[in-house]
C-alpha cells in the first residue's frame, strides 16, 4: 500500500501497472499529441506546476473499473493529486489485492463506502461521520471509499464486493450543490464525477480548505482539459486559476 508522493501517487502507479499488464496499447483520443505523465495533458497545457498538496487528516481509498485510471479524463487522479493518503485498487470480481482488505482493517482508519443510500438497506447507511475509537484511544480518522467508474461499473462493484458489505456505507446529500464536471456525459442528473464526491467528503469530515482544493484542482483540470479538446485558446487568467492559486497561497 503506498500513498501519493510527489513524482508519481497511487493512481498513476496503477496506470503503469495496467498499462504494463495489458495485451494491447490502450489509446485515448489524442494521444497522438504526446501527453505528460504527470498530469495527461499535452505539454501546452501542463498542468504540473499548478499542482496543490493539501495536508489532510482523511484519506480516500478508490477502487476503479478496469480502464479507469488510463482514461486522461478520469478525475480520480486529481484526488490523488491533492489529498496524500489516497490508495488506489483495480477492482475485479474474482480477484482481490490483498492490500485493500489489509488497508480496510487498519485500525488507524474509519471506512466509508459512499454510494447512494437509495439502494442500500437502511440500517447500514450513514448520513455522518461517526467517532469510533481503537484500543490505543486515539480517534480514527474517516477514509472514504469510492467506486470510481460509471454508474453501471459503480453498481456492479457495489453488489459484486463481499469485503465491502460490513462497512457503513456513507450516503451524500448535496441537494444545494450543482455538478460542474463537463467531461463526460451521464444520465443521471444527481450524478457527481469521483473528484466531486471526494471534496463533499473532505467537506463533511471539516476539512473545508482541501475540499475547496479539490474543487478548484476540478476546475483548472477542466480548463486545460477542454481547450486543448476543443482547441479553444487557454485563459490562465480565469477565476478558477485565481482561485486555485489563492488556495495554494494558503498551504
Amino acid at each position: 500500500m503506498h500513498s501519493v508522493s510527489a513524482s508519481g501517487h497511487a493512481v498513476s502507479r496503477l496506470r503503469t501497472a495496467r498499462l504494463a499488464a495489458s495485451a494491447k496499447p490502450f489509446v485515448a483520443r489524442g494521444s497522438g499529441l504526446g501527453r505528460c505523465a504527470g498530469c495527461r495533458l499535452t505539454a501546452s497545457h501542463c498542468l504540473c506546476a499548478w499542482r496543490p498538496r493539501t495536508p489532510t487528516r482523511a484519506g480516500v481509498c478508490l477502487i476503479m473499473g478496469d480502464i479507469e485510471a488510463l482514461k486522461p479524463s478520469n478525475t480520480g487522479w486529481l484526488v490523488a493529486d491533492v489529498v496524500a493518503d489516497t490508495w488506489a485498487f483495480k477492482w475485479s470480481r474474482t480477484e482481490v489485492d490483498p492490500g485493500l482488505p489489509a488497508l480496510l482493517a487498519d485500525p488507524q482508519w474509519q471506512p466509508y463506502l459512499v454510494f447512494p443510500g437509495e439502494f442500500v438497506p437502511p440500517e447500514r447507511v450513514v448520513t455522518e461521520l461517526q467517532h469510533a475509537e481503537p484500543a490505543h484511544g486515539s480517534a480514527r480518522k474517516p477514509l472514504f471509499v469510492l467506486l470510481d467508474g460509471t454508474w453501471s461499473e459503480a453498481r456492479k462493484m457495489f453488489r459484486k464486493s463481499p469485503y465491502l458489505d460490513h462497512l457503513p456505507v456513507l450516503s451524500l446529500h448535496p441537494e444545494q450543490v450543482v455538478s460542474n464536471y463537463r467531461l463526460r456525459r451521464s444520465f443521471r442528473e444527481s450524478h457527481f464525477c469521483t473528484s466531486e464526491v471526494a471534496a463533499l467528503c473532505l467537506d463533511l469530515a471539516g476539512e473545508s480548505h482541501a475540499a475547496q482544493t479539490l474543487a478548484a484542482w476540478l476546475d483548472v483540470f477542466t480548463a486545460h482539459y477542454l481547450s486543448i479538446k476543443r482547441s479553444t485558446p487557454l485563459d490562465i487568467a480565469s477565476e478558477a486559476h485565481g482561485r486555485l492559486q489563492a488556495l495554494r497561497a494558503v498551504d
